[in-house]
């Protein structure tokens, strides 16, 4: 197949994933579901996506789908806020100690009950960011699809039941925060796209994780802090981010996935349960003592990814800038520390060391 073949059959099937997930968006809507554009297309692309139906999500859709995430998060950092967020200092460091301690845990049962090498289950257990996991993981001689195919559904079981939990047990409003600006220019909107695509541009360059949410984010935050953002971002905006990302996530799971090595599958569905179970704890103790509304500071410590779990806080009125910040720079510490922790695990238990370029 060429190059202009795969580009058509790419194109071909995310027209089919938009066509099942712009409906599935809408009856999710209709039904008052929480995160209807998220979930709504997630649930159809992943379903249909599993029984074989061939659908597709370009990089660029996903790009796309992240910026516009990344940017409405950043445009909640107003000055006061981030005053604010600076007396959390203590907080957001017992978090990211407690999300590599959780990390560790994952990895230590998909080693144990998954049957997986040490480094896939340290890797594919690790809650940090796929994409870096696995490549982090394959250096160290780790199976990059199973730890890919783990993150996957780690971020879809917590993006998958988190926000129904909250809705039924009515966990709405109470740590509300109101973004920088509130009128759309549709000029601004030009200008914010293109210095946020910029700072996306900026931090791919330099190799950094998750380029697509942190640099809008911190563009648009340093924009907001300064008082200096040229727009709010118009409601389809959001919403038509919240599409790509639920039809990305849906492609992932291609036909045969949950064939490929259930024992581990399943262990990994029973400790994420788990983990959030447990995190949901811990994030109410945290909360309770850092003065911090205990539903906002439950999807600050879950163990999901930072676009769907800030996306939940601002669509659940719960403090966007603190869930977004305890994710962003647990993530970066994981990032940094995880191949790091990982040498040392390896040389005191005597595991194999292969470090791949």
């Amino acid at each position: 197949m060429n190059r202009w073949q795969r580009n058509r059959s790419l194109l071909t099937g995310f027209a089919r994933a938009l066509a099942i997930a712009v409906p599935a968006g809408l009856l999710f809507n209709w039904l008052h579901a929480p995160l209807p554009w998220l979930i709504g297309p997630l649930v159809a692309v992943g379903s249909l996506s599993s029984y074989g139906l061939r659908m597709a999500c370009p990089k660029a859709i996903r790009g796309a789908g992240l910026w516009a995430i990344g940017t409405a998060l950043g445009l909640y950092f107003t000055p006061e806020v981030v005053g604010q967020i600076a007396g959390y200092s203590w907080a957001i460091a017992v978090a990211i100690c407690y999300a590599i301690g959780l990390g560790l845990a994952f990895a230590w049962a998909l080693r144990r009950w998954g049957r997986l090498d040490p480094a896939t289950a340290f890797f594919a257990g690790s809650v940090g960011g796929a994409s870096v996991m696995a490549v982090q993981g394959e250096r160290q001689g780790g199976h990059v699809g199973m730890i890919a195919a783990a993150h996957s559904l780690r971020v879809v079981l917590v993006v998958g039941t988190l926000p129904f939990i909250y809705k039924w047990l009515g966990l709405l409003g109470s740590d509300a925060y109101v973004a920088g600006r509130l009128d759309v220019s549709y000029p601004g909107l030009a200008l914010l796209v293109v210095v946020t695509c910029a700072g996306a541009l900026v931090l791919r360059r330099l190799g950094l994780s998750n380029p697509w949410v942190m640099g809008p984010l911190l563009v648009a935050a340093a924009l907001t802090a300064a008082q200096a953002a040229p727009t709010a971002l118009p409601a389809w905006v959001i919403n038509l981010g919240q599409v790509f990302i639920g039809i990305s996530l849906g492609t992932r799971f291609e036909p045969g996935f949950f064939a490929r090595a259930p024992r581990a599958i399943i262990v990994m569905v029973v400790i994420t349960a788990l983990g959030i179970a447990v995190s949901a704890g811990f994030g109410y103790l945290l909360g309770t003592a850092a003065g911090i509304a205990p539903a906002t500071m439950i999807l600050a410590t879950s163990p999901g990814g930072i676009a769907e779990m800030s996306l939940t806080a601002k669509v659940l009125h719960l403090g966007v800038p603190v869930v977004t910040t305890f994710h962003v720079l647990r993530l970066s510490v994981q990032t940094v520390a995880a191949e790091t922790i990982y040498r040392w695990l390896a040389r005191r238990a005597g595991w194999p060391l292969t470090e791949r370029d």
